[in-house]
């Protein structure tokens, strides 16, 4: 149908108006748009308010084929049992390797077989039995032996009882020799020692290496004199190496009285006190290694050693008042006035 002139000229003005506006609107919105994107938490409290889920990316399924990928599926193994992007912790590529775990194992059998040679050897020389013996002891066989030591003088029986061959445990024979006093008193005298050194204002934490460490070698030095006199004499004796370092190792008691005499009542109580110890010890060891190192007799009947043994009683119980003098002379230095 044909339309005037007029009416299609105003027909087509109100068409573009139309469309100036709709572009107009268009543009309009694309610039609220842009304006609207940066503002992501908007929008998700938008999702929430109308209880709509928001839109996840688009993640690839494992084990589906994927048009980014060619077409090939997800393959675990290629990335030894892991996912593409978890990290592996350090070491598990070498935990993977049945070489890495052979060596371990061989190296876990040996460490085990090392540890087997030297139990057996320490067990040898140092048996676990023997030591718990010489630490068998309670509180009243320790009164009892510090008052042997103290005053030994009124003491009659030194003799070491026996049960099927076996000594008596020490807290039922006070004539057992012990470890457990020597070990209290070295560690004792150690710290009395660091005690008086820092009295005098003489104290550095070395000095307690010093002292301890002086005093082990010799204690070691008198071990192996011992047992070498023994062997080289050849005397017939019941001592075991432990039982030297239990009588050698007495003298800390002693020690450990006189450093804290003169640091209590100064000079003359130090060598008071020392001197009495030393006495004492002196008797205690003679009256002691007398049962313990026995004369050798021969088959016919005549007793051999007997001058021999007494003479390494004699210098064994001499050079312990020695020592005693030797490693708290230079602890105990008094100013004079």
């Amino acid at each position: 149908m044909d339309l005037p002139s007029e009416y299609r000229a105003g027909t087509d003005d109100a068409n573009n108006s139309g469309t100036k506006s709709s572009q107009k609107r268009r543009s309009k919105g694309n610039k609220n748009q842009k304006a609207a994107q940066p503002q992501a938490p908007q929008q998700q409290q938008y999702f929430q308010d109308f209880g709509m889920q928001n839109p996840q990316p688009y993640m690839q399924n494992p084990g589906q084929p994927d048009m980014f990928y060619g077409g090939q599926g997800f393959d675990q193994g290629a990335y030894g049992g892991q996912m593409a992007g978890m990290p592996q912790f350090p070491g598990q590529q070498l935990l993977n390797d049945p070489m890495a775990n052979m060596a371990m194992q061989y190296g876990q059998q040996l460490a085990g077989q090392g540890k087997d040679i030297v139990n057996k050897n320490v067990e040898k020389y140092i048996s676990s039995s023997k030591l718990k013996y010489y630490f068998a002891v309670d509180t009243a066989y320790v009164g009892k032996k510090l008052g042997l030591l103290l005053f030994p003088f009124t003491h009659s029986d030194w003799s070491i009882r026996y049960n099927q061959e076996e000594p008596i445990a020490p807290r039922y024979e006070i004539n057992a020799p012990d470890l457990y006093i020597p070990v209290m008193a070295f560690v004792t005298y150690v710290l009395v020692a660091g005690m008086v050194l820092g009295i005098q204002d003489r104290f550095t934490p070395e000095q307690l290496g010093v002292q301890a460490s002086s005093a082990l070698v010799w204690l070691i030095i008198e071990l192996v004199a011992m047992s070498l006199s023994l062997y080289i004499m050849n005397l017939n004796t019941e001592l075991k190496y432990l039982d030297i370092v239990a009588y050698c190792g007495y003298k800390f008691v002693g020690m450990t009285f006189s450093l804290l005499a003169g640091a209590a009542f100064g000079s003359t109580a130090y060598y008071c006190v020392l001197l009495w110890f030393c006495l004492s010890l002196v008797f205690f060891l003679m009256r002691t290694l007398k049962v313990q190192v026995l004369p050798h007799q021969d088959d016919d009947g005549f007793t051999r050693g007997g001058k021999r043994s007494l003479y390494l009683i004699l210098s064994v119980s001499l050079v312990q008042p020695l020592l005693m003098w030797w490693l708290t002379s230079y602890i105990m230095v008094f100013r004079k006035v």
